[in-house]
């Protein structure tokens, strides 16, 4: 006798052939739209599903979590962050809690080095110009921006993202510079031509660009707040497409208005969608919609890893990628 599906829910529309295998595999009910669910659909989900798959727009805290009952076994993250799941009650209750890693590691690294030639080659004020039919030809000093050869870039996190990053950087010609929470061993530094900074301070102070890619961490919360921002060069650039909460955004905000930092590249924001308004106004920040992991190619793998995650776990094992304690 064949035994009963997992019942899955999906929180948010996923790609069709993510859907299509989810759907020939579990009990699975997917969501009709793509917006968000509330808070309450969410428990309802959690209540009457063994499985959830949520997204990195659904917070899942422990009030929620107290009310889903005995059923639900497994959080099936389909993202890499889980900074949105409180993981620790999760465990309390015995159910797992599984993310997507390094599928998009690629894709992110791609966006940062996008944000860097965005705002030092100026070029979303070169797009308006074009956009408004206002250009009046060719002008030698019209919309000067720098040359990033030979640039001092700093990577705040030097994990999967942040070696990626490195390696488009050396490309480029840059000089790569790094904090981490532990140095990097010594032929993946060679490999990088990365030098380890191990003061945050030191090397934010000499630093021609930032990069930022840590985790969202409470260690890692305004890591990046008003007093280590001051120490940036006033010619500096920020690029950020990790988490916002890793940066005072109300400080980054007041400084670049005051031209004490450069320019800014923001993939991701300290509220999320509540973005600081001002930020919208300044012609040296580039912002963009969390665009970071947009890429067809890497959606579908997060989708086949969420799928790999539960089908494991259906058969009796650990996920794959399951979140540990040493994780958090």
């Amino acid at each position: 006798m064949p035994r009963e599906r997992l019942s899955v829910v999906v929180t948010r529309r996923l790609p069709d052939q993510v859907e299509t295998r989810l759907s020939e595999l579990f009990d699975v009910r997917l969501r009709e739209d793509d917006t968000p669910m509330t808070r309450d659909e969410l428990v309802e989900a959690m209540q009457g599903a063994d499985v959830l798959v949520p997204t990195v727009a659904d917070r899942i805290d422990n009030r929620m979590l107290a009310q889903a009952g005995d059923r639900l076994k497994l959080i099936a993250n389909y993202g890499a962050g889980f900074d949105h799941i409180d993981v620790a009650t999760a465990r309390q209750r015995g159910i797992l809690v599984s993310n997507t890693p390094g599928v998009l590691t690629d894709d992110t690294a791609d966006m940062a080095i996008a944000l860097i030639l965005a705002v030092v080659r100026r070029i979303p004020e070169g797009l308006a110009v074009m956009q408004r039919g206002d250009w009046q030809g060719w002008s030698p000093n019209a919309l000067l921006g720098g040359r990033i050869a030979g640039r001092r870039l700093g990577i705040l996190g030097m994990g999967r993202i942040g070696q990626a990053v490195a390696l488009r950087a050396r490309a480029f010609g840059m000089q790569v510079h790094y904090h981490n929470r532990r140095k990097l061993r010594g032929e993946i530094e060679d490999a990088l031509e990365a030098t380890y900074w191990e003061s945050l301070d030191q090397m934010v102070a000499r630093m021609d660009i930032i990069s930022i890619n840590c985790p969202s961490t409470p260690s890692t919360f305004h890591l990046l707040n008003a007093r280590r921002l001051k120490l940036m060069k006033p010619t500096g650039v920020i690029v950020n497409t990790s988490r916002g909460e890793v940066i005072d955004e109300n400080a980054l905000t007041r400084m670049l208005r005051a031209g004490e930092i450069a320019g800014a590249g923001l993939d991701v924001y300290e509220h999320g969608t509540q973005n600081n308004p001002r930020l919208r106004e300044l012609d040296n920040v580039v912002m963009l919609p969390h665009m970071g992991s947009a890429t067809v190619e890497g959606r579908i793998e997060m989708g086949e890893k969420v799928i790999i995650n539960i089908k494991t776990f259906e058969d009796g094992h650990r996920p794959p990628d399951q979140v540990v304690p040493s994780m958090l």
